[in-house]
């Protein structure tokens, strides 16, 4: 398997961009060369999970199915869907990381696209999709962007309160939502310029798989960027232990450690799905400031940004 070949020096973004006191730290890869060997990836209970549990669960390979779903994950996030514009409630980790995953989707897709990005405005006469979308948090402000958004989440109740609270605003209430899932969209031939799966992917069945369907949805040469949790001690001590058992910012059995991906495992998962990372950073939390930042730290909560290939005949 491919290992992370360089870090490129932090440079500062302008304060339209992302808050002065962030900077954005980038990582650049080299896909040539991949393992042959593919990771599989289960689900695990609901106590808290130690790494040696994960690595049992993973010696079990998960058969690959048309879908890409996991019911005790849609039932976990069913049971919490009203509750996804508390900001002090079960999402609040969201909320808090917000600005920071749109700094990132705003700095990489503009320089994507060629856009400006100091515009109100930059995303004017994109078709984004938000895959898994929740209650919309990141859908919104897509679309105070000036992208046209699509949201869709296998949730029903998630996808109603992402209406309702969409409706409030003229700008937000021209967001297409939809009940349904990745590869219903990929049968339907629906495709995007963009293509967005924030803290989804530890929840799918099988990543391989869903990371294909990114791929399908996005149009040749356009971009996807995923974001995700490391399967390291440290995301195992701050994602579960502390943000789950101690601190109580998330549900219990929120998340399990064998479901986590490393950067590298992710980077050969898209890239057999036609998809080249081209840049990632790190999510690192100030618990002084109480505000999250871009970093070059990967270690835990990482963000990763790549284009289609034109050539997706392994798809």
């Amino acid at each position: 398997m491919n290992h992370l070949q360089r870090i490129l020096s932090a440079r500062r973004l302008s304060p339209s961009i992302i808050p002065p006191s962030c900077f954005l730290h980038r990582r650049l890869f080299s896909t040539s060369e991949t393992d042959d060997s593919s990771a599989s990836f289960s689900s695990s209970h609901h106590k808290i999970q130690t790494p040696e549990d994960g690595a049992s669960d993973k010696s079990r390979s998960t058969p690959s199915t048309t879908s890409s779903l996991k019911e005790h994950e849609l039932a976990k996030f069913s049971a919490i869907a009203d509750t996804w514009w508390h900001s002090e409630g079960p999402f609040k980790p969201l909320h808090l990381m917000n600005p920071t995953r749109l700094a990132f989707i705003r700095s990489t897709l503009c320089r994507h696209f060629s856009k400006d990005p100091s515009s109100a405005r930059p995303f004017e006469g994109l078709r984004l999709i938000d895959v898994g979308c929740g209650g919309g948090l990141l859908s919104e402000p897509l679309a105070r962007m000036g992208a046209t958004v699509t949201g869709i989440d296998a949730v029903d109740k998630n996808v109603k309160i992402a209406r309702l609270h969409a409706d409030m605003d003229p700008v937000t209430s021209t967001i297409e939502y939809h009940c349904t899932t990745a590869e219903k969209l990929v049968d339907e031939g629906r495709t995007f310029d963009a293509v967005l799966a924030l803290e989804v992917i530890e929840h799918v069945a099988n990543p391989a798989e869903f990371c294909k369907s990114l791929s399908a949805l996005t149009i040749p040469n356009g971009a996807t960027i995923l974001s995700t949790i490391n399967r390291s001690m440290r995301a195992y001590a701050s994602a579960i232990v502390a943000a789950e058992y101690i601190l109580h910012w998330l549900p219990k059995g929120t998340h399990q450690w064998s479901s986590f991906l490393t950067p590298e495992e992710l980077t050969m998962i898209l890239q057999r799905a036609s998809v080249d990372v081209k840049e990632m950073a790190g999510f690192v939390y100030n618990p002084i400031t109480g505000r999250w930042l871009l970093s070059n730290d990967i270690s835990v909560n990482f963000i990763a940004y790549g284009t289609r290939r034109s050539d997706h005949g392994d798809i």
